[in-house]
Protein backbone atom coordinates (compact mmCIF):
# COMPACT_ATOMS: atom_id res chain seq x y z
CA UNK A 1 0.00 0.00 0.00
CA UNK A 2 1.32 3.28 -0.56
CA UNK A 3 2.63 6.10 2.05
CA UNK A 4 -0.39 7.72 3.61
CA UNK A 5 -3.77 5.81 1.77
CA UNK A 6 -5.26 4.69 5.74
CA UNK A 7 -8.08 7.25 7.27
CA UNK A 8 -8.36 6.07 10.98
CA UNK A 9 -12.17 6.85 12.19
CA UNK A 10 -12.73 7.76 15.80
CA UNK A 11 -9.31 8.55 17.82
CA UNK A 12 -10.48 8.47 21.51
CA UNK A 13 -9.65 5.61 23.71
CA UNK A 14 -8.16 3.14 21.46
CA UNK A 15 -8.06 4.95 18.13
CA UNK A 16 -4.90 6.72 19.41
CA UNK A 17 -3.38 3.46 19.14
CA UNK A 18 -4.32 2.78 15.90
CA UNK A 19 -3.25 6.41 14.50
CA UNK A 20 0.30 6.19 15.98
CA UNK A 21 0.72 2.69 14.82
CA UNK A 22 -0.57 3.38 11.50
CA UNK A 23 1.92 6.99 11.48
CA UNK A 24 4.89 4.61 12.15
CA UNK A 25 4.04 1.90 9.20
CA UNK A 26 3.95 5.69 7.14
CA UNK A 27 0.46 4.52 5.90
CA UNK A 28 -1.69 7.50 7.94
CA UNK A 29 -3.38 9.85 5.37
CA UNK A 30 -6.49 10.98 7.56
CA UNK A 31 -8.10 10.84 10.84
CA UNK A 32 -11.27 11.29 11.74
CA UNK A 33 -13.32 12.05 14.47
CA UNK A 34 -16.63 14.04 15.88
CA UNK A 35 -14.80 15.85 17.95
CA UNK A 36 -13.00 18.14 15.55
CA UNK A 37 -10.32 19.25 17.83
CA UNK A 38 -9.33 15.78 18.82
CA UNK A 39 -9.14 15.28 15.11
CA UNK A 40 -6.78 18.34 14.43
CA UNK A 41 -4.65 17.62 17.29
CA UNK A 42 -4.12 14.00 16.25
CA UNK A 43 -3.56 15.29 12.27
CA UNK A 44 -0.89 17.98 14.02
CA UNK A 45 1.11 15.07 16.02
CA UNK A 46 1.44 12.55 13.41
CA UNK A 47 1.27 14.81 10.09
CA UNK A 48 -1.75 13.50 8.60
CA UNK A 49 -4.71 15.23 7.23
CA UNK A 50 -7.89 16.08 9.72
CA UNK A 51 -11.12 15.18 7.29
CA UNK A 52 -14.81 14.74 8.19
CA UNK A 53 -16.81 11.41 7.36
CA UNK A 54 -18.05 12.13 3.94
CA UNK A 55 -14.74 13.81 2.81
CA UNK A 56 -12.72 10.22 3.74
CA UNK A 57 -15.47 8.39 1.69
CA UNK A 58 -14.96 10.49 -1.36
CA UNK A 59 -11.28 10.86 -1.28
CA UNK A 60 -10.18 8.82 -4.02
CA UNK A 61 -6.45 8.92 -2.08
CA UNK A 62 -7.45 7.28 0.68
CA UNK A 63 -8.09 3.37 -0.10
CA UNK A 64 -8.71 2.00 3.48
CA UNK A 65 -10.26 2.92 6.73
CA UNK A 66 -9.45 1.68 10.40
CA UNK A 67 -12.76 1.98 12.43
CA UNK A 68 -12.59 2.52 16.10
CA UNK A 69 -15.79 4.36 16.89
CA UNK A 70 -18.31 2.95 19.37
CA UNK A 71 -19.85 -0.03 18.93
CA UNK A 72 -23.22 0.98 17.65
CA UNK A 73 -21.78 2.77 14.87
CA UNK A 74 -19.33 -0.09 13.67
CA UNK A 75 -22.47 -1.39 10.91
CA UNK A 76 -23.26 1.68 9.39
CA UNK A 77 -19.82 3.01 9.31
CA UNK A 78 -18.20 -0.41 7.51
CA UNK A 79 -21.02 -0.27 4.97
CA UNK A 80 -20.42 3.27 4.28
CA UNK A 81 -16.98 2.28 3.16
CA UNK A 82 -17.70 -0.67 1.75
CA UNK A 83 -19.98 0.94 -0.91
CA UNK A 84 -17.45 3.13 -1.50
CA UNK A 85 -14.96 1.29 -2.07
CA UNK A 86 -12.62 1.39 0.72
CA UNK A 87 -11.07 -1.27 2.28
CA UNK A 88 -12.08 -2.00 5.65
CA UNK A 89 -10.59 -3.13 8.66
CA UNK A 90 -13.46 -2.20 12.38
CA UNK A 91 -12.59 -2.62 15.93
CA UNK A 92 -14.57 -5.76 18.03
CA UNK A 93 -17.67 -6.30 17.59
CA UNK A 94 -18.31 -5.93 13.48
CA UNK A 95 -21.82 -4.88 14.42
CA UNK A 96 -24.25 -5.28 17.29
CA UNK A 97 -26.57 -6.95 14.97
CA UNK A 98 -26.12 -10.59 13.11
CA UNK A 99 -28.27 -9.31 10.13
CA UNK A 100 -26.09 -5.94 9.65
CA UNK A 101 -22.54 -8.23 10.09
CA UNK A 102 -23.74 -10.95 7.82
CA UNK A 103 -24.88 -7.62 5.37
CA UNK A 104 -20.88 -6.56 5.32
CA UNK A 105 -19.63 -9.85 4.58
CA UNK A 106 -21.79 -10.25 1.76
CA UNK A 107 -21.25 -6.50 0.65
CA UNK A 108 -17.25 -7.50 1.45
CA UNK A 109 -17.13 -10.11 -1.18
CA UNK A 110 -19.20 -8.82 -3.98
CA UNK A 111 -16.89 -5.95 -4.56
CA UNK A 112 -13.77 -7.88 -3.36
CA UNK A 113 -13.10 -5.77 -0.47
CA UNK A 114 -10.70 -6.94 2.34
CA UNK A 115 -12.70 -6.31 5.58
CA UNK A 116 -10.77 -7.51 8.81
CA UNK A 117 -12.27 -7.67 12.35
CA UNK A 118 -10.10 -6.51 15.46
CA UNK A 119 -9.51 -9.52 17.50
CA UNK A 120 -6.34 -8.29 18.59
CA UNK A 121 -5.47 -11.22 20.63
CA UNK A 122 -5.33 -13.74 17.79
CA UNK A 123 -2.11 -11.60 16.73
CA UNK A 124 -0.50 -11.88 19.77
CA UNK A 125 2.68 -13.87 19.94
CA UNK A 126 2.21 -15.56 22.54
CA UNK A 127 -1.34 -16.79 21.72
CA UNK A 128 0.01 -17.40 18.10
CA UNK A 129 2.49 -19.94 20.17
CA UNK A 130 -0.31 -20.88 21.84
CA UNK A 131 -2.28 -21.75 19.20
CA UNK A 132 1.01 -23.91 17.61
CA UNK A 133 0.89 -25.91 20.26
CA UNK A 134 -2.59 -27.02 19.85
CA UNK A 135 -1.46 -27.58 15.90
CA UNK A 136 1.03 -29.57 16.36
CA UNK A 137 -0.93 -31.56 19.35
CA UNK A 138 1.76 -30.97 21.84
CA UNK A 139 -1.35 -30.71 24.43
CA UNK A 140 -2.95 -33.55 22.55
CA UNK A 141 -6.67 -33.49 22.31
CA UNK A 142 -8.27 -29.87 23.84
CA UNK A 143 -10.94 -31.31 26.48
CA UNK A 144 -11.57 -27.43 27.74
CA UNK A 145 -10.19 -23.87 27.48
CA UNK A 146 -11.31 -21.11 30.09
CA UNK A 147 -10.53 -17.81 30.07
CA UNK A 148 -10.55 -14.79 32.52
CA UNK A 149 -10.99 -11.05 31.43
CA UNK A 150 -10.97 -9.09 34.72
CA UNK A 151 -10.72 -5.58 35.86
CA UNK A 152 -11.82 -2.83 38.18
CA UNK A 153 -13.46 0.01 35.38
CA UNK A 154 -13.90 0.39 32.70
CA UNK A 155 -17.05 1.25 32.97
CA UNK A 156 -19.33 1.34 30.10
CA UNK A 157 -22.95 3.18 29.81
CA UNK A 158 -23.51 1.34 25.87
CA UNK A 159 -22.73 -2.15 25.93
CA UNK A 160 -22.34 -4.58 29.00
CA UNK A 161 -19.59 -6.43 30.15
CA UNK A 162 -20.12 -9.08 27.79
CA UNK A 163 -20.12 -7.58 24.66
CA UNK A 164 -17.20 -4.79 25.66
CA UNK A 165 -14.73 -7.77 27.33
CA UNK A 166 -15.74 -11.19 25.64
CA UNK A 167 -15.51 -10.65 22.08
CA UNK A 168 -11.58 -11.23 21.97
CA UNK A 169 -11.90 -14.42 24.60
CA UNK A 170 -14.81 -15.67 22.62
CA UNK A 171 -12.25 -15.16 19.33
CA UNK A 172 -9.26 -17.00 20.78
CA UNK A 173 -11.20 -19.76 21.90
CA UNK A 174 -13.07 -20.34 17.85
CA UNK A 175 -9.51 -20.56 16.71
CA UNK A 176 -8.48 -22.99 19.21
CA UNK A 177 -11.65 -25.09 18.75
CA UNK A 178 -11.52 -24.28 14.86
CA UNK A 179 -14.97 -24.98 14.63
CA UNK A 180 -18.34 -23.09 16.42
CA UNK A 181 -20.19 -24.07 19.37
CA UNK A 182 -23.55 -26.04 19.28
CA UNK A 183 -24.24 -24.55 22.32
CA UNK A 184 -24.06 -21.30 24.14
CA UNK A 185 -25.09 -20.21 27.63
CA UNK A 186 -24.89 -17.24 29.41
CA UNK A 187 -25.68 -16.15 33.21
CA UNK A 188 -24.55 -13.02 34.88
CA UNK A 189 -25.76 -10.00 37.32
CA UNK A 190 -26.50 -6.10 36.94
CA UNK A 191 -24.59 -4.33 40.16
CA UNK A 192 -24.25 -0.45 38.67
CA UNK A 193 -27.07 -0.40 36.12
CA UNK A 194 -30.15 -2.03 35.59
CA UNK A 195 -29.69 -2.51 32.01
CA UNK A 196 -25.87 -3.20 31.73
CA UNK A 197 -24.03 -6.72 33.08
CA UNK A 198 -21.12 -6.14 35.28
CA UNK A 199 -20.47 -9.49 35.68
CA UNK A 200 -21.18 -12.79 32.90
CA UNK A 201 -20.27 -16.34 32.75
CA UNK A 202 -20.51 -17.83 29.28
CA UNK A 203 -20.63 -21.49 28.64
CA UNK A 204 -19.81 -23.26 25.41
CA UNK A 205 -20.12 -26.82 24.00
CA UNK A 206 -18.63 -28.25 20.80
CA UNK A 207 -19.86 -31.10 18.77
CA UNK A 208 -16.67 -32.57 19.29
CA UNK A 209 -16.95 -32.67 23.52
CA UNK A 210 -15.10 -29.80 23.80
CA UNK A 211 -15.96 -27.66 26.57
CA UNK A 212 -15.53 -23.68 27.10
CA UNK A 213 -16.12 -20.94 29.11
CA UNK A 214 -15.84 -17.32 29.45
CA UNK A 215 -15.57 -15.45 32.67
CA UNK A 216 -15.76 -11.46 32.70
CA UNK A 217 -16.25 -8.53 34.86
CA UNK A 218 -15.54 -4.99 36.03
CA UNK A 219 -15.92 -5.61 39.08
CA UNK A 220 -13.20 -6.90 40.10
CA UNK A 221 -9.90 -5.96 42.31
CA UNK A 222 -6.89 -6.41 40.31
CA UNK A 223 -6.28 -6.79 36.84
CA UNK A 224 -6.20 -10.49 35.19
CA UNK A 225 -6.22 -11.65 31.56
CA UNK A 226 -5.31 -15.30 31.41
CA UNK A 227 -6.41 -18.01 28.75
CA UNK A 228 -5.80 -21.59 29.74
CA UNK A 229 -6.07 -24.42 27.89
CA UNK A 230 -6.50 -28.14 28.98
CA UNK A 231 -5.38 -30.86 26.61
CA UNK A 232 -5.15 -34.97 27.44
CA UNK A 233 -1.50 -34.28 27.23
CA UNK A 234 -0.63 -31.15 28.28
CA UNK A 235 -1.57 -27.98 29.49
CA UNK A 236 -0.41 -24.14 28.62
CA UNK A 237 -2.05 -20.77 30.68
CA UNK A 238 -1.42 -17.53 28.43
CA UNK A 239 -1.38 -14.70 30.84
CA UNK A 240 -0.54 -11.47 29.33
CA UNK A 241 -0.07 -9.97 32.70
CA UNK A 242 3.09 -11.30 32.80
CA UNK A 243 6.22 -10.56 31.48
CA UNK A 244 7.49 -11.60 27.83
CA UNK A 245 9.44 -14.34 29.44
CA UNK A 246 6.79 -15.66 31.14
CA UNK A 247 3.42 -15.33 29.24
CA UNK A 248 2.96 -18.77 28.03
CA UNK A 249 3.52 -21.62 30.25
CA UNK A 250 3.44 -25.67 29.16
CA UNK A 251 2.61 -27.87 31.99
CA UNK A 252 2.91 -31.49 30.54
CA UNK A 253 1.08 -32.61 33.21
CA UNK A 254 -1.25 -35.90 31.95
CA UNK A 255 -3.65 -38.11 33.93
CA UNK A 256 -2.47 -42.35 35.09
CA UNK A 257 -5.08 -44.62 35.92
CA UNK A 258 -4.21 -46.72 38.81
CA UNK A 259 -6.81 -50.07 39.91
CA UNK A 260 -9.55 -48.60 37.74
CA UNK A 261 -9.08 -44.54 39.20
CA UNK A 262 -7.53 -42.06 37.68
CA UNK A 263 -4.29 -39.91 39.55
CA UNK A 264 -2.44 -36.91 38.62
CA UNK A 265 1.11 -36.92 36.69
CA UNK A 266 2.11 -33.76 37.36
CA UNK A 267 5.35 -32.26 35.41
CA UNK A 268 7.36 -28.90 36.70
CA UNK A 269 6.25 -25.49 33.92
CA UNK A 270 8.46 -24.74 31.14
CA UNK A 271 7.95 -21.45 30.29
CA UNK A 272 7.04 -21.01 25.94
CA UNK A 273 9.88 -18.44 24.45
CA UNK A 274 7.80 -16.08 22.47
CA UNK A 275 9.24 -13.23 20.54
CA UNK A 276 8.29 -10.04 22.11
CA UNK A 277 6.24 -7.56 19.55
CA UNK A 278 3.35 -5.16 19.99
CA UNK A 279 0.21 -6.93 18.67
CA UNK A 280 -1.67 -4.12 17.75
CA UNK A 281 2.04 -3.24 15.01
CA UNK A 282 1.60 -6.95 14.16
CA UNK A 283 -2.66 -6.77 13.41
CA UNK A 284 -2.28 -3.23 11.62
CA UNK A 285 0.62 -4.89 9.10
CA UNK A 286 -1.68 -7.99 8.68
CA UNK A 287 -4.36 -5.52 7.52
CA UNK A 288 -1.72 -3.45 5.21
CA UNK A 289 -0.36 -6.81 3.86
CA UNK A 290 -4.15 -8.26 3.04
CA UNK A 291 -4.75 -5.10 1.38
CA UNK A 292 -1.59 -5.16 -1.05
CA UNK A 293 -1.99 -9.04 -1.76
CA UNK A 294 -5.81 -9.71 -1.32
CA UNK A 295 -4.95 -12.09 0.99
CA UNK A 296 -7.77 -13.39 3.31
CA UNK A 297 -7.11 -11.86 6.82
CA UNK A 298 -7.22 -14.14 9.97
CA UNK A 299 -9.94 -11.97 11.75
CA UNK A 300 -11.93 -11.75 8.27
CA UNK A 301 -15.52 -10.43 8.56
CA UNK A 302 -16.96 -14.44 8.69
CA UNK A 303 -14.75 -15.05 11.65
CA UNK A 304 -16.34 -11.44 13.04
CA UNK A 305 -19.55 -12.93 11.97
CA UNK A 306 -18.98 -16.09 14.23
CA UNK A 307 -17.94 -14.35 17.14
CA UNK A 308 -21.53 -11.97 16.86
CA UNK A 309 -23.62 -15.08 16.71
CA UNK A 310 -22.07 -16.49 20.10
CA UNK A 311 -22.53 -12.89 22.03
CA UNK A 312 -25.34 -13.13 20.27
CA UNK A 313 -26.64 -16.12 21.76
CA UNK A 314 -25.05 -15.36 25.37
CA UNK A 315 -27.25 -12.29 25.28
CA UNK A 316 -30.17 -14.12 24.31
CA UNK A 317 -29.45 -16.82 27.46
CA UNK A 318 -28.73 -13.70 29.88
CA UNK A 319 -31.99 -12.36 28.75
CA UNK A 320 -33.77 -15.46 29.88
CA UNK A 321 -31.83 -15.11 32.95
CA UNK A 322 -31.80 -18.73 33.86
CA UNK A 323 -28.62 -19.49 32.55
CA UNK A 324 -30.50 -21.77 29.88
CA UNK A 325 -29.10 -22.32 26.45
CA UNK A 326 -30.13 -19.56 23.64
CA UNK A 327 -32.58 -20.67 21.04
CA UNK A 328 -30.44 -20.58 18.30
CA UNK A 329 -32.40 -18.26 15.39
CA UNK A 330 -33.80 -20.08 12.74
CA UNK A 331 -33.60 -18.60 8.66
CA UNK A 332 -37.25 -19.76 8.45
CA UNK A 333 -40.08 -19.27 11.26
CA UNK A 334 -42.08 -21.75 8.79
CA UNK A 335 -39.03 -24.34 9.16
CA UNK A 336 -39.73 -25.58 12.82
CA UNK A 337 -41.27 -29.01 14.20
CA UNK A 338 -42.49 -29.99 17.71
CA UNK A 339 -39.30 -30.98 19.51
CA UNK A 340 -36.46 -29.54 16.99
CA UNK A 341 -37.31 -25.46 16.66
CA UNK A 342 -35.94 -23.96 13.03
CA UNK A 343 -34.94 -27.43 11.93
CA UNK A 344 -37.18 -29.20 8.80
CA UNK A 345 -37.34 -32.68 9.24
CA UNK A 346 -39.53 -34.55 6.17
CA UNK A 347 -42.15 -36.94 7.80
CA UNK A 348 -40.62 -40.04 6.43
CA UNK A 349 -37.97 -39.71 8.40
CA UNK A 350 -37.33 -41.41 11.65
CA UNK A 351 -35.71 -39.26 14.90
CA UNK A 352 -34.93 -41.19 18.35
CA UNK A 353 -34.81 -40.45 21.87
CA UNK A 354 -31.92 -38.10 23.12
CA UNK A 355 -31.11 -36.32 20.05
CA UNK A 356 -29.91 -32.98 19.56
CA UNK A 357 -30.86 -31.27 16.03
CA UNK A 358 -29.61 -27.43 15.83
CA UNK A 359 -30.98 -24.70 13.77
CA UNK A 360 -31.58 -24.59 10.08
CA UNK A 361 -30.96 -27.97 9.72
CA UNK A 362 -32.49 -30.21 7.50
CA UNK A 363 -33.03 -33.89 7.43
CA UNK A 364 -34.52 -35.52 3.66
CA UNK A 365 -36.56 -38.53 3.22
CA UNK A 366 -36.11 -41.93 4.94
CA UNK A 367 -33.45 -40.65 7.10
CA UNK A 368 -32.95 -42.28 10.21
CA UNK A 369 -31.30 -40.45 13.40
CA UNK A 370 -30.37 -42.71 16.38
CA UNK A 371 -30.37 -41.85 20.09
CA UNK A 372 -27.76 -39.94 21.77
CA UNK A 373 -26.56 -38.12 18.21
CA UNK A 374 -25.68 -34.52 18.19
CA UNK A 375 -26.60 -32.53 14.89
CA UNK A 376 -25.09 -29.31 14.64
CA UNK A 377 -26.89 -25.86 13.17
CA UNK A 378 -27.42 -25.43 9.29
CA UNK A 379 -26.26 -29.08 8.43
CA UNK A 380 -27.78 -30.66 5.10
CA UNK A 381 -28.34 -34.69 5.91
CA UNK A 382 -29.84 -35.94 2.38
CA UNK A 383 -31.69 -39.05 1.83
CA UNK A 384 -31.68 -42.41 2.99
CA UNK A 385 -28.82 -41.61 5.72
CA UNK A 386 -28.92 -43.44 9.34
CA UNK A 387 -26.63 -41.73 11.82
CA UNK A 388 -26.49 -43.15 15.13
CA UNK A 389 -26.15 -43.91 18.04
CA UNK A 390 -23.77 -41.67 19.61
CA UNK A 391 -22.39 -39.73 16.55
CA UNK A 392 -21.60 -35.91 16.20
CA UNK A 393 -22.18 -33.46 13.44
CA UNK A 394 -20.88 -30.66 13.53
CA UNK A 395 -22.39 -27.13 12.63
CA UNK A 396 -22.52 -26.69 8.33
CA UNK A 397 -21.61 -30.41 7.95
CA UNK A 398 -22.88 -32.14 4.16
CA UNK A 399 -24.34 -35.59 4.11
CA UNK A 400 -25.33 -36.68 0.72
CA UNK A 401 -27.44 -39.93 0.00
CA UNK A 402 -27.01 -42.89 1.13
CA UNK A 403 -24.39 -42.66 3.64
CA UNK A 404 -24.08 -44.28 7.33
CA UNK A 405 -22.34 -42.86 9.83
CA UNK A 406 -22.17 -45.42 12.83
CA UNK A 407 -20.81 -45.35 16.40
CA UNK A 408 -18.04 -43.36 16.89
CA UNK A 409 -17.92 -41.16 14.60
CA UNK A 410 -17.29 -37.52 15.01
CA UNK A 411 -17.50 -35.00 12.29
CA UNK A 412 -16.46 -31.20 12.98
CA UNK A 413 -17.74 -28.01 11.20
CA UNK A 414 -18.17 -27.85 7.75
CA UNK A 415 -17.57 -31.75 6.90
CA UNK A 416 -18.50 -32.97 3.04
CA UNK A 417 -19.84 -36.49 2.87
CA UNK A 418 -19.82 -37.45 -0.91
CA UNK A 419 -22.90 -40.05 -1.72
CA UNK A 420 -22.29 -43.60 -0.66
CA UNK A 421 -19.00 -43.04 1.55
CA UNK A 422 -18.74 -45.75 4.12
CA UNK A 423 -17.52 -45.56 7.86
CA UNK A 424 -16.83 -48.72 9.62
CA UNK A 425 -16.16 -48.90 13.16
CA UNK A 426 -15.19 -52.39 13.52
CA UNK A 427 -11.97 -53.61 11.86
CA UNK A 428 -12.99 -57.38 11.63
CA UNK A 429 -16.57 -57.84 11.61
CA UNK A 430 -18.58 -60.93 11.71
CA UNK A 431 -22.62 -61.26 11.60
CA UNK A 432 -22.54 -63.79 14.23
CA UNK A 433 -20.19 -62.56 16.63
CA UNK A 434 -20.63 -59.56 18.92
CA UNK A 435 -17.75 -57.10 18.40
CA UNK A 436 -19.39 -53.61 20.36
CA UNK A 437 -16.64 -53.58 22.46
CA UNK A 438 -14.07 -53.73 19.39
CA UNK A 439 -15.61 -50.40 18.03
CA UNK A 440 -13.11 -47.94 17.05
CA UNK A 441 -13.58 -43.62 17.18
CA UNK A 442 -13.38 -42.03 13.85
CA UNK A 443 -12.80 -38.04 13.89
CA UNK A 444 -13.01 -36.23 10.87
CA UNK A 445 -11.89 -33.10 11.19
CA UNK A 446 -13.09 -29.12 10.17
CA UNK A 447 -13.59 -28.17 6.19
CA UNK A 448 -12.65 -31.73 5.38
CA UNK A 449 -14.60 -33.99 2.07
CA UNK A 450 -14.88 -36.90 1.24
CA UNK A 451 -16.08 -38.34 -2.04
CA UNK A 452 -18.61 -40.52 -3.11
CA UNK A 453 -17.99 -44.23 -2.28
CA UNK A 454 -15.19 -44.03 -0.78
CA UNK A 455 -14.46 -46.21 2.61
CA UNK A 456 -12.99 -44.60 5.67
CA UNK A 457 -11.41 -47.75 7.80
CA UNK A 458 -12.61 -46.93 12.06
CA UNK A 459 -9.55 -45.86 14.19
CA UNK A 460 -8.29 -42.71 12.35
CA UNK A 461 -8.61 -39.11 12.00
CA UNK A 462 -9.27 -37.10 8.46
CA UNK A 463 -7.61 -33.75 8.91
CA UNK A 464 -8.86 -30.70 8.66
CA UNK A 465 -9.53 -29.44 5.02
CA UNK A 466 -8.59 -32.62 3.39
CA UNK A 467 -9.81 -34.57 0.19
CA UNK A 468 -10.47 -38.12 0.06
CA UNK A 469 -10.93 -38.92 -3.33
CA UNK A 470 -13.76 -40.75 -5.00
CA UNK A 471 -13.67 -44.54 -3.97
CA UNK A 472 -10.77 -43.98 -2.26
CA UNK A 473 -9.98 -46.98 0.93
CA UNK A 474 -8.67 -44.93 3.85
CA UNK A 475 -6.65 -47.07 6.25
CA UNK A 476 -3.96 -44.69 7.96
CA UNK A 477 -4.43 -40.97 9.12
CA UNK A 478 -4.94 -38.08 6.54
CA UNK A 479 -2.67 -35.37 7.30
CA UNK A 480 -4.70 -31.86 7.20
CA UNK A 481 -5.30 -30.26 3.35
CA UNK A 482 -4.00 -33.40 1.90
CA UNK A 483 -4.86 -35.05 -1.32
CA UNK A 484 -5.57 -38.64 -1.05
CA UNK A 485 -6.69 -41.48 -3.60
CA UNK A 486 -6.31 -45.01 -3.96
CA UNK A 487 -6.71 -48.25 -2.59
CA UNK A 488 -5.49 -48.13 0.09
CA UNK A 489 -5.79 -44.13 0.06
CA UNK A 490 -2.05 -42.39 -0.95
CA UNK A 491 -1.10 -39.15 -0.75
CA UNK A 492 -1.16 -37.26 -4.25
CA UNK A 493 -1.11 -34.02 -3.52
CA UNK A 494 -2.17 -30.50 -1.29
CA UNK A 495 -5.50 -28.69 -1.12
CA UNK A 496 -6.26 -25.80 0.48
CA UNK A 497 -9.26 -24.07 2.77
CA UNK A 498 -11.12 -23.35 -0.64
CA UNK A 499 -10.60 -27.30 -1.91
CA UNK A 500 -8.65 -26.44 -5.01
CA UNK A 501 -5.52 -28.48 -5.71
CA UNK A 502 -2.05 -26.33 -4.86
CA UNK A 503 0.69 -26.15 -7.29
CA UNK A 504 4.41 -26.30 -6.65
CA UNK A 505 3.82 -22.63 -5.01
CA UNK A 506 1.49 -24.01 -2.70
CA UNK A 507 -0.79 -20.89 -3.30
CA UNK A 508 -4.82 -21.16 -3.98
CA UNK A 509 -5.66 -20.38 -6.96
CA UNK A 510 -9.18 -19.31 -5.89
CA UNK A 511 -8.46 -17.42 -3.08
CA UNK A 512 -4.85 -16.43 -2.98
CA UNK A 513 -4.23 -17.87 0.33
CA UNK A 514 -0.58 -19.40 0.77
CA UNK A 515 0.83 -22.06 2.10
CA UNK A 516 4.60 -23.67 3.31
CA UNK A 517 5.79 -27.42 4.14
CA UNK A 518 6.52 -27.29 8.12
CA UNK A 519 7.84 -30.98 7.42
CA UNK A 520 7.41 -33.66 4.43
CA UNK A 521 3.62 -34.53 5.40
CA UNK A 522 2.58 -31.33 7.29
CA UNK A 523 1.21 -28.60 5.52
CA UNK A 524 0.52 -25.30 6.91
CA UNK A 525 -1.71 -22.06 5.94
CA UNK A 526 0.72 -18.97 6.22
Amino acid sequence: MSTGHVAVVGCGYWGKNLVRNLASLNVLGAVCDTNAGMAERQATEFGARAMDWSSVLSSPDLTAVVIAAPAAMHARLAMEALVAGKHVFVEKPLAIDVAEAEALCREARRRGLVLMVGHLLQYHPAFLRLKALVLDGTLGRINYIYSNRLNLGKFRNEENILWSFAPHDISMILSLAGQEPVSVSAVGANFLNDRIADVTTTHMAFADGMRAHVFVSWLHPFKEQKLIVVGDRGMAVFDDSQPWDSKLVLFRHSVRWKNGLPEPDKAESEAVAVEQSEPLRLECEHFLDCVATGATPRTDGEEGLRVLKVLQQAQDSLAQGNGAPAPLHASSASETTAHFPGATIHESAYIDDQVQIGTGTKIWHFSHILSRTTIGQNVNIGQNVVAGPDVVVGNNCKIQNNVSLYKGVTLEQGVFCGPSCVFTNVLTPRAEIDRKADFRPTLVQRGATIGANATIVCGHTIGAYALVAAGAVVTSDVPAFALVAGVPARRIGWVSRSGERLGDDLVCPRDGSRYRLAAPDVLEEI
